[in-house]
């Protein structure tokens, strides 16, 4: 599975996993090509094996060719599935036990299918963007971190919240190494609509952990920070979550953000998606 976004690869030693130990966890968390794939070969190899059960059982069901593996194949999947066409049934004590046993795990297939995908579908999924690039440019005469964020459906996240943290490499007294998360006040980081964009702003005051952040030290300074945005989908009335982090690299000191919004004569406003990651050097 891949990592979130901005988070480094994580090779796990010594961890013991099954994927059947958390089938249900790791059927849902799949993305939907592989969860097609899972599900259609899991499909095949069922009426695989059936058919293979039928070929052992000889001349045990009516077809034009019983020696047929594809016709085999294809009364597994009529007998899976309940079609019943009558062109083909079982003649003998073995098949109607093997079809008995595939119309029932048949059945309870169908219905564990079901559920996962109508648990994939309805699970409420939040479409933010996040700017490619975290700023830092003076805001009201204070250096100033920002994040820009946008809401890429044409809807509205009600009572929407945003927490960042710096994740910062700290030494102890006894010279043990460990890295800490540390919460950076924020302007307003609350919101009661979010509905185009937002751009989320801690001034790098005194009582900041990264006070005095120049662009020659923000990879001493920090290992990255994190941003984690939680709101109301008013479509869905659930709770939608995004996170993003952004490493050294990608905090960019002594630019600003190029202007998403464009306001009318009418009042109307057009919001300019393509312009999400744009930034701009401050003129000095």
């Amino acid at each position: 599975m891949a990592e979130p976004e901005g988070l480094p690869t994580v090779h796990h030693q010594g961890f013991v996993h099954s994927p059947f130990s958390d089938l249900y966890h790791s059927v849902i968390s799949m993305g939907w090509l592989r969860f097609v794939s899972f599900i259609s070969g899991g499909y095949f190899c069922f009426n695989l094996a059936f058919a293979t059960l039928y070929m052992l059982g000889g001349d045990c069901y009516n077809a034009q060719d019983p020696s047929s593996f594809l016709q085999a194949f294809a009364f597994s999947v009529q007998t899976m599935s309940g079609i019943g066409y009558g062109a083909m049934s079982p003649t003998t004590p073995y098949a109607n036990v093997v079809s008995i046993v595939e119309a029932f795990l048949g059945l309870t297939g169908i219905a564990m299918v079901t559920g996962l995908l109508f648990a994939k579908f309805s699970r409420p999924v939040a479409r933010v963007g996040f700017s490619q690039f975290a700023v830092v440019n003076v805001m009201d005469g204070l250096p100033t971190l920002q994040i820009r964020m946008s809401n890429l459906r044409k809807n509205q996240v009600v009572d929407a919240r945003v927490q960042v943290a710096a994740l910062i490499e700290h030494v102890s007294a006894e010279g043990h190494q460990m890295r800490r998360v540390v919460d950076l006040d924020l302007v307003r980081a609350q919101t009661p609509i979010f509905r185009m964009s937002w751009t989320i702003m801690h001034p790098l005051d005194e009582d900041s952990p990264l006070h005095g952040l120049a662009e020659h030290d923000v990879a001493e300074r920090m290992v990255g920070v994190i941003v984690n945005f939680t709101g109301l989908d008013d479509t869905f009335a659930q709770t939608v979550s995004a996170q993003r982090i952004y490493r050294p690299e990608e905090v960019r000191i002594g630019y600003r953000y190029r202007d998403m919004l464009e306001n009318h004569p009418d009042g109307s406003i057009t919001v300019h998606y393509d312009r999400l990651h744009d930034i701009e050097q401050v003129p000095r």
